[in-house]
This record gives structure tokens, sequence and C-alpha cells, in this order.
């Protein structure tokens, strides 16, 4: 590489580094319940070698009840230990390696199409791309799983020049299996259309093959078992369109809603046809212009919303890059388009934010290389035909991906967090201050669970020492079939408020003479009783009000 072009790599890797970097502590609002959990059992396991359950070095981490996999908890550590047990420790983490995949992705592309421009163009964009951003910012599985799987493709390109390369590739792609759930199924099957894909290539080199085919299948052992014991199955159960409790209920109504004659009702409306024809809407959702250019994801925590996953003006060029891709013949054709083709394949099984960024984010690298592949035979085709014509078209292209990028980016930092900061369970932590500064004044401390693991939030914000809290003899969970709550230890009691039997009045006649910090949503209390703090959203709407009994 000459030095105009390490240059210029090294601009953009600092400037992505620098748009992930900037008040990753304020922006997005505030940790989500998995990026506590992440961190905390991160600084257990610094701390004690055990997790939140007590479980020494895990392979995966009960959490929740749904077992994060490991790989994202176990990076996390080094921030944790460096910056301590905040925002910034667990953020930097996803800083780092969404900075090195946008590195990477240039060396990917180098190899692909052995040019640097093009390499230079995929890495930019992926640099600026909101769908990478958002994702980089917080602690997100999907995002490292993403990194491994780019890490893993350019090893894998590579092995064609040189097999040996083949064998390396298998260690950042098994890591990805271990880092987010929707790689579990990519990954393997990726390889295996690759193997299917480029069989005659394989079959010249079959000993490196074998070797490869050896290692990966070892390093997959661990997670064979663990998904035969029904446990790595949980977080699929969480969120699988098989596994919805109302889908029974819906197919007997459209059976009874039914105007067809005899047994057709039962073979039109069933579980194969609900299940099927729910799996290909789901994965078709994906490839529309709504998703991709226009509005975007719906889930609030994994896109900034009103703006597409791409820039609208990479449409033209993702076209003009697929064209080139097929005309041109290229070698690699099939492996790139396989790439996003798989990637919504298991998301499509899943019933809950449809189209979904986060489970889908490992296609994301694909789009801005056909992007670059794009823009870079447009403007070699114009520079051909006119000089000027280059220049103009340049200068007019940067002004666009600068203006939008510029327009995206403001929304991100000063309107989405206003707008969105309930989806991001902010308040969790200003609430949590007070616990801090008031604990040795009460003997019960109460916190209503209605946004959502508030135990986890007391845990990680309170820096509370794991091993006390997995030996608490007063520790108490409730278990359901999908899911774990915490609803004592220590002093703390985590009810939802609202409920029959657990409301304000009931929890302050079971405790009679105790000293009482409740912290729940307004309605919770009695109007007669004035808040001795009270807690917004950042759009001014209220959180959550804190009152004492004493």
């Amino acid at each position: 590489m000459n030095k105009l072009i390490i240059t210029l790599l090294c601009l953009i890797v600092l400037f992505s580094f620098g748009l992930r970097f900037y008040k990753v502590s304020e922006v997005p609002p505030s940790l989500n319940w998995d990026e506590a959990s992440i961190g905390y059992n991160a600084y257990s396991i610094l701390k004690t070698g055990k997790d939140e359950w007590g479980k020494l070095l895990p392979l995966h981490f009960r959490s929740y009840g749904e077992y994060k996999l490991p790989v994202q908890v176990y990076a996390s550590i080094p921030g944790i230990a460096i910056f301590g047990l905040n925002e910034f420790g667990v953020r930097i983490t996803p800083v780092v390696y969404g900075a090195l995949t946008v590195l990477i992705l240039f060396f990917l592309v180098r190899e692909l199409f052995k040019s640097y421009w093009i390499g230079l163009f995929s890495s930019l964009l992926l640099a600026i791309s909101p769908w990478h951003i958002q994702l980089t910012r917080g602690s997100f599985e999907s995002a490292f799983a993403c990194f491994w799987v780019v890490l893993g493709i350019w090893f894998l390109v590579k092995g064609f020049k040189d097999p040996k390369w083949w064998i390396v590739a298998m260690i950042p792609l098994a890591l990805s299996v271990y880092t987010y759930n929707t790689a579990r199924v990519f990954t393997p099957v990726f390889l295996l259309l690759v193997a299917v894909i480029y069989h005659k290539d394989i079959q010249k080199q079959i000993r490196h093959f074998l070797i490869s085919l050896t290692i990966f299948t070892i390093l997959m052992i661990p997670l064979l078992f663990f998904l035969l014991s029904g446990e790595g199955n949980s977080r699929y159960k969480l969120v699988s369109v098989t596994d919805d409790p109302g889908l029974v209920l819906r197919i007997n109504e459209q059976r009874g809603l039914s105007n067809l004659p005899g047994p057709l009702p039962r073979l039109v409306h069933n579980k194969v046809s609900y299940v099927a024809k729910a799996v290909i809407g789901n994965y078709l959702a994906h490839f529309t212009p709504d998703f991709l250019f226009i509005s975007g994801a719906p889930h609030k925590q994994h896109h900034v919303q009103k703006i597409g996953q791409l820039y609208l003006y990479q449409a033209p060029f993702l076209l003009l890059g697929l064209l080139y891709l097929f005309k041109a013949r290229h070698k690699f054709r099939w492996l790139l388009v396989t790439w996003p083709l798989l990637t919504f394949f298991p998301v499509a099984f899943t019933n809950d934010s449809i189209p979904n960024a986060l489970r889908s984010l490992i296609a994301a690298p694909f789009y801005q290389i056909i992007t670059g592949v794009g823009l870079y035979n447009a403007f070699v085709w114009i520079r051909k035909r006119s000089c000027p014509a280059f220049y103009i078209s340049a200068f007019v292209m940067a002004t666009v991906a600068i203006t939008t990028f510029i327009l995206y980016f403001r929304n991100y930092l000063f309107i989405y967090p206003l707008e969105y900061s309930r989806d991001w369970q902010y308040g969790n932590k200003q609430a949590v201050e007070t616990i801090k500064q008031n604990y040795d004044k009460y003997d019960l401390i109460v916190f209503s669970r209605h946004y959502g693991e508030p135990h986890m939030f007391t845990l990680f914000f309170t820096t509370y020492d794991p091993a006390r809290f997995f030996n608490d003899p007063r520790l108490t969970r409730f278990e359901t079939y999908d899911w774990v709550r915490v609803v004592k230890f220590d002093k703390f009691y985590f009810p939802d408020l609202g409920d029959k039997g657990t409301k304000f009045d009931d929890i302050v006649s079971k405790n009679p003479g105790k000293r009482i910090l409740f912290i729940g949503i307004p309605g919770d209390f009695p109007s007669s009783i004035t808040p001795i703090k009270k807690v917004d959203f950042l759009n001014g709407n209220h959180a959550f009000e804190i009152i004492e009994v004493m």
C-alpha cells in the first residue's frame, strides 16, 4: 500500500472510532438491562471467577434465564477492570471492536476485488453506517459476532490462495457462534454453502479443508452438548414463531371465521401454514425499501428511527454493484450474495420486532461492500468519458453523503435520546443513586419491576459485591417457563406494585414499624403522599416516584 492509501485508511478508522467513542456514556441515554447484565457478570467474573449465579467460569451465562453466550461477557472484563463498572467501562469494548470491524472490512474487500479504493469506500460506508453505529455504541453481542464473521470471511477468501488460512479462519468463525445466537445458524450453514459452491477449489486442497473442518467441529462440541441439554434453546423459545403462546388460539379463530366447506379450514389454517406464512413474510420484510432505505427497524433501541438502515443514496450504487458482480462473473459473487440471504433466514423464525436490525446486523457489511463496488465502477466509467464530469460527480456525491450523515448523526446525538430514553430504561440509574445515598436509613427498599429487571440495575449501579449477592441466603428468584426474576436479596424487594397482594398498602401492612423506601411509577402510591424525589424521562414524562414510610 502506498502512503496515501495508508493515510486514508488510518483516517477512516480513527473517524469510525471517534463516531463510536464521542459521548458514548451519554448516548444511548442509559444502559439497557442486557448491557447491565453483561457488565455485571463480567464484573462478577473479574472479582470472583463466578457469574451472578455463582457458577465458575461458565460457558453460558444464565442471566435472566435466556443463557447469554460467553464471548461478549468475557471480552468486557478488560474495559471494566480499567474503567470500572459504569457505562463507559461496558461500552468501550464495542467501540473498539466496532472500529476494528471497519479496518478488517478494508482488508477483506481488498482481498476480494484487488482494489484499495473499493476497500476504502466500503470501510468509510461502514464507519458512517447508521446500522453499525447504533449497535456498536451499546454492548450488543450481534455487533461482536459481526466482527468475527468479517474477520473469518477475510481469512476464508485468503485461503483460496493459501489454504492454510482456512485453518486460521475457523477460530474467528467459531467465536462468532459463541458470541450471538444468529451466528449459531449463520456460520455453520454459511461454511457448508461455501464448501458446496467452491467444491472444485476445495478438492484441490482437500487436506487443508479436512483439517479446517475437524478444527471447527471440535470447537463446536461444547455448544452441541449445551444445545442438547435444552438450555441452549431458552432464548429461541422467547422469540420463536413456533413457540408463540397465542398461535393455537389464532389458528382456531381463523378456522371459526372461515367460510370454506368441510375439512378445508383445517387444511388451510394449521400450524404448518401459519408458520410458513409468518417465516416467509418475516424474511422478505428485510429486503423492503422501507427497512433498507426509508424507516428502518421498528425497535427503538436498535435503530435511530426515521431513517433507513442504509442511506437512500446507496440504493442506485447497490444495484450497480450487484450488476458488476454478475456481469463480470466475479469469483466470489455467490459467496457475497449468500451472506445476506442466509443472515435473514434465522431472523425470519422470530416473532418480535420484524424487521429486526439487531439480529440481522451480520448482513450490514455486505451492503457497504456492494455499495463500494458500485461507487467505484460508476466513478471509473465517468472518468473514462469526461474528467470534468468525474470531479463534478465526486463533489456532488461527497456533498450528498456528508449532508445526509450530518443530519443523521445530529438526530442520533440530540433528538433520539430525548424521544426514546424510556425505551433505554432511563431512570433506573437515577433511582439507584437515591438508594446508594440513603441505604442505611431504611429497613426495606421496594423497587417496582414495572419497567423490567430493577434488581440488575441495583446490582450494577451500586457495584454490589457479587459474592455477597450469590451467597445471600435471602436471595429469592421466581422462575417462569421463559424468564427468571429476582424477587428479593439483602433488604431489597422487587414486586410489581400494581399486582394484587404486592401493592403499596399490602407491603406497608405486612411490614409494620419498618422504615421503607419505595420506588415506583406514577399511580403506585396514594396521592396524599408527597414523593421525596421524582425521576423523569429525558422528554419530561414521569418515570419514577420515590417515597418513604418512616
